[in-house]
């Protein structure tokens, strides 16, 4: 498992590490044609900013290669509020006394109606995480009920065992998002202080029961904001070569959420600027050449607009973060604020002018599971 590998690293001596980094370490990193953990340390580290530019255009060449100049598009489906954590950071925590909600049957399918006639073949199912509320025998109907309207369905809520992925799966699921949110073990609970995510090594070995059920993709990530950013994507990056060693059947995406505004939020401890976050983007397509890199809606219109051509290849459009946003409760509780409010055609319109083309089906649901 995953653990192993990850307790033989120190918070502290890994983050040591990365800023003592030099100009040296950087040019030999970005020499290479094939990188290893430190010279991931090195793209990430402060000695890199200099080089930014160059880390911009190699990004670049590097992933109109790998996937051409194409942007998957994809939309979040907010299926319930309904939460049994305390979370610090998150507008859907047990302790923020607002109304929740989830959804029926009849409005996943009003919801699934507007986004399928916005174009979306890809679509995340999210919610809280409330066992008896939004179970697995929820989740289970709810990918039976929207099948036939995706091309592919994927889910981020709690951590399940495996046994309830492999249901899951059976059932058509293609993908599992399962951020860390920090690999600050010491700090994980102050984050989390109550709820099952406050069992950090529980959440730790979720990608672990993923690979064994032989997940067709797997969503690995941290919240941006929490702890030193550097050194969580370190460890992020350590997961990930661990997993892409184990697991290598499955695909692997990351995705870059910046800490955002919601109620009852804490502030962010670390501030990440655009211009680190687009060197950790190009440090992380310069590193990895394969994984999927993904940019929702919290980041503003002009960083997507410019960070297509740098590295990332899915990103969400019109996005709504509470549950029924799209066609029923468009005032109920968010998860956060999302700070890229265009509609999807003008999303769409944006990455067709930076002479790209959206994608909004990459997979077909025929391809499913077989006992």
């Amino acid at each position: 498992m995953f653990q192993s590998e990850f307790e033989r690293y120190n918070w502290d001596e890994v983050q040591a590490s990365i800023y003592a980094k030099t100009a040296n370490d950087v040019t030999r990193a970005l020499g290479k044609t094939k990188r290893d953990i430190e010279d991931f340390k090195a793209l990430i580290s402060p000695a890199a900013a200099p080089y930014l530019e160059q880390m911009a255009q190699l990004s670049h060449q590097i992933t109109q290669k790998r996937f051409g100049k194409t942007v998957q598009l994809y939309a979040p489906m907010y299926l319930s509020n309904e939460c049994q954590n305390i979370c610090t950071y998150c507008g859907f925590s047990y302790d923020n006394k607002l109304r929740r909600k989830t959804l029926t049957g009849m409005e996943m399918l009003q919801e699934a109606e507007h986004l399928k006639q916005q174009g979306f073949e890809h679509v995340l199912l999210v919610t809280g995480e409330a066992t008896k509320t939004v179970g697995v025998a929820y989740l289970r109907d709810a990918i039976r009920l929207l099948r036939p309207y995706f091309a592919n369905i994927s889910i981020e809520v709690q951590p399940l065992e495996q046994d309830e992925y492999e249901l899951l799966a059976n059932e058509g699921l293609y993908a599992v998002l399962v951020y860390q949110e920090t690999y600050h073990k010491d700090n994980y609970k102050t984050y989390h202080p109550k709820g099952k995510k406050s069992n950090f090594d529980y959440r730790l070995a979720t990608p672990d029961r993923l690979g064994n059920v032989g997940m067709h993709k797997i969503g690995l990530g941290v919240l941006i904001g929490l702890e030193d950013w550097r050194t969580d994507n370190f460890f992020t990056a350590l997961h990930v070569n661990y997993m892409e060693k184990h697991f290598w059947q499955s695909r692997y995406s990351i995705s870059f959420p910046r800490l955002r505004p919601a109620t009852g939020l804490i502030e962010p401890k670390v501030v990440i600027s655009d211009k680190e976050l687009v060197q950790l983007i190009c440090a992380w397509r310069i590193f990895n050449e394969e994984i999927e890199l993904s940019i929702s809606t919290r980041e503003n219109e002009v960083f997507r607009n410019n960070i297509i051509k740098l590295g990332a290849t899915a990103m969400s459009a019109g996005s709504k973060t509470n549950p029924g946003g799209y066609t029923i409760e468009e005032e109920s509780l968010e998860q956060f604020e999302i700070d890229d409010s265009r509609s999807v055609n003008e999303v769409k319109e944006m990455i067709v002018s930076k002479g790209y083309k959206p994608v909004w089906k990459d997979w077909d649901r025929f391809a499913v599971r077989t006992q």
